[in-house]
């Protein structure tokens, strides 16, 4: 045979059967890499991305999927964070729940679920764009550790079937950490979720270049001071479970920083772990009160001090640990706290922008945020108009169930927004 022959084939070889973990994304230091190039993003909140697919009508389903996938593609966001499956099923305080659930009933799957997640990475591997994906919630609008919780006998019905106090809701969450059989079923759910192999492009998730990390949960709280200890046991378990599961993939918290732990010394100790890859924030103006009802105008100035100062003390303790850091959940409300999809998004863009220099400035100094999401994307999605709450047989869209829709969802119509979003996209491509 040919020496050129043998070369070809050589060659052939090396790319049919290069481990697939060389294109996924890694983490050296305080930075992202992939294929020894830093990798710095603006990404999106599409929570829903991975139920889209599950829809019979193709219009609203996967031709949706695709349509906004492209829309993202083309304004430069290349990451989006999803929900890995929802707990049960049921109304939550009158409103349906996100749904169709991984786990319908305990400890049982819906073998058909993780399609809708399949075709999702198909398309983002197409668009070179990459998932976050959270293996649960912290809240009960997708089940989360409370439905664990329910199916256990440990909190009443009133916790889903009422709006119940903040005090309350922190007592019954808490318990969660404290509950062996929750944790080894939501342990499950891990392991059903992580060990899939895609049904259209036969790859293990743990081979997966469209997944970049796994999530713990969305926003895992203490939720009281007596859980503290179980909390940090549970957050390091699960880290290291996960790892064991999949080393190829990076893992992280999903918490929101101290506001969530309470504690800046907890945050720093959980995220100090060896198997959390990155740090998380998410930052929430309005849900914080750095503004005074619906004055977001007349609190701007406060909101943004707050948000930079807020940022700093995360940066320092990232810095400190030398790991990466993700802002994966900022937004603001319309202008005057509208629902309405025609309305204006002046103070949100000036928020926006606040978040977008930052990281900005992180990529052109070879800094440590790496990457922002906002939140978040509602797509093509519309509210509908004279009904404020979402009701079974709607689009889903950025704001989930229980949150009026519109509050906080960027829609393929906000303009401005997107051209604000393409402009630092073209201003990272300069050097």
């Amino acid at each position: 045979m040919a020496k050129s022959a043998l070369l070809f084939l050589f060659s052939f070889f090396l790319v049919q059967f290069a481990p697939a973990q060389s294109s996924l994304l890694k983490v050296k230091g305080s930075h992202f890499y992939r294929n020894d190039k830093p990798i710095y993003y603006i990404g999106t909140n599409y929570w829903y991305g991975g139920l889209l697919a599950l829809k019979k009508d193709k219009k609203s389903g996967i031709d949706r999927l695709r349509k906004e996938l492209d829309f993202l593609q083309r304004n430069g966001v290349t990451n989006v964070r999803v929900l890995g499956g929802s707990e049960g099923s049921g109304l939550i305080n009158g409103v349906q729940r996100v749904g169709p659930p991984i786990q319908p009933t305990e400890g049982i799957f819906d073998p058909n679920f993780l399609k809708g997640m399949d075709a999702l990475l198909v398309e983002l591997g197409k668009r070179k764009m990459t998932a976050v994906i959270y293996l649960s919630n912290n809240w009960n609008w997708s089940g989360g550790f409370l439905q664990y919780l329910k199916w256990n006998g440990l909190i009443p019905d009133s916790a889903f079937n009422t709006d119940i106090p903040w005090s309350e809701l922190g007592e019954y969450t808490s318990k969660f950490y404290d509950c062996e059989k929750c944790k080894a079923e939501y342990f499950n759910q891990v392991k059903y979720i992580i060990s899939h192999t895609n049904s259209i492009n036969h790859k293990k998730y743990s081979e997966e270049p469209a997944i970049m990390a796994w999530e713990i949960a969305n926003e895992p709280r203490p939720m009281a001071s007596r859980a503290v200890n179980s909390y940090r046991k549970f957050i390091k378990s699960t880290a290291d479970y996960i790892k064991k599961l999949d080393p190829n993939h990076l893992v992280t918290t999903g918490t929101e920083g101290y506001m969530s732990t309470e504690s800046i010394a907890l945050y720093k100790e959980i995220n100090s772990y060896k198997n959390i890859d990155y740090l998380t924030i998410h930052i929430w103006p309005k849900n914080w009160s750095w503004f005074k009802g619906h004055d977001i105008a007349g609190g701007m100035d406060s909101v943004v001090s707050k948000t930079l100062t807020y940022l700093d003390v995360h940066r320092k303790i990232a810095n400190e640990l030398n790991k990466p850091l993700v802002i994966e959940e900022f937004g603001l409300p319309r202008d005057e706290h509208s629902f309405d999809v025609n309305s204006s998004t002046t103070q949100r863009d000036i928020y926006y922008k606040t978040i977008f220099n930052e990281w900005l400035k992180s990529k052109r100094t070879n800094g440590l945020l790496a990457g922002v999401n906002f939140w978040a994307f509602g797509g093509i999605a519309r509210p509908t108009k004279g009904q404020i709450m979402w009701k079974e047989g709607d689009d889903y869209m950025g704001d989930p169930p229980m949150e009026e829709q519109g509050l906080n969802t960027v829609f393929d119509s906000d303009e401005s927004t997107w051209e604000l979003i393409h402009s630092f996209i073209e201003k990272a491509k300069q050097k």
